[in-house]
């Protein structure tokens, strides 16, 4: 009865009319990848055969792999594979895996980690990192270079100047050496607020990603777009989960709570004339 109702009105059962679609549909949504080490041994670091095999998947699924600067333009299927930080096994494991593929990618890297950086190091690096030359090795083979801070600080509770510092001079050194505009960047640890993205705007960059473990859309702010984090225990089922954006619950309510505690610990500090 009522299809026969929505038949007769002109408008699908689904409730919209011939040429329509709803708000949902309408919205671009791409996932966004998140890797770290490949080759590591922490609980991010995904292992080289398991990466290669999420590389395949995106494949034989037929996924278009877009650089995160141009995630929004038409393809099918599109999809974006960010590395974070800087690590050394991305010039091992990974380039070759993207290269053989015709994969484009973005790594996001901290610029005072780099194994080479000298006077310019800053910071505890995690482990093995990229020097210059491999970086510029990357961004030749036609990956895409980002910014990741200076330091990997928490960036939300650094006071303004501080702040602008780690900005600037990440994308500072990274244009300098590699000879092109770096206009994106990655929040260490995903932590941004409106006052750290007021600030990221200033220094120049055009869009920067979070974590937040969801599939990006249309509506999502170009200053925090979401990504899906891929972890050394993601199996390949896991893999086609993420892909959707499921899978994050324990995430999404460990990242809601957290944000609560970083705002009244920042507060906090500005009473206390920290920052």
């Amino acid at each position: 009865m009522s299809d026969a109702r929505d038949a007769s009105a002109g408008t699908p059962a689904g409730g919209h009319r011939p040429g329509e679609r709803s708000e949902r549909e309408a919205l671009s949504r791409v996932p966004i990848l998140m890797y770290h080490s490949i080759g590591g041994s922490d609980r991010l670091a995904v292992r080289p055969e398991a990466f290669a095999e999420q590389m395949a998947y995106l494949k034989e699924h037929g996924f278009t792999p877009l650089p995160f600067s141009g995630h929004a333009q038409p393809a099918d299927r599109p999809v974006v594979i960010t590395f974070d930080d800087g690590y050394a096994d991305f010039h091992e494991h990974a380039l070759p895996v993207l290269d053989r593929l015709g994969f484009p990618a973005t790594v996001f890297v901290t610029t005072g980690w780099l194994r080479d950086a000298g006077p310019h190091a800053a910071g505890r690096p995690l482990g093995r990192m990229l020097t210059w030359r491999q970086t510029e090795e990357i961004a030749a083979s036609g990956v895409e270079i980002g910014a990741h801070s200076h330091s990997h600080a928490q960036l939300d509770q650094l006071d303004g100047p501080a702040l602008r510092e780690e900005l600037w001079r990440s994308r500072t050194l990274l244009e300098d050496r590699l000879g092109r505009a770096v206009d994106a960047m990655a929040y260490p640890y995903g932590y941004s607020s409106a006052r750290v993205r007021r600030e990221v705007r200033g220094a120049g960059y055009t869009a920067a990603c979070a974590v937040a473990n969801s599939v990006t859309t249309d509506l999502h702010d170009p200053l925090a777009r979401p990504r899906l984090t891929v972890r050394a225990g993601t199996s390949i089922t896991g893999f086609g989960r993420v892909l959707q954006g499921r899978g994050f619950l324990a995430d999404h309510a460990l990242t809601k709570g957290y944000a609560v505690v970083r705002r009244t610990r920042y507060a906090a500090r500005r009473l206390r004339g920290v920052v």
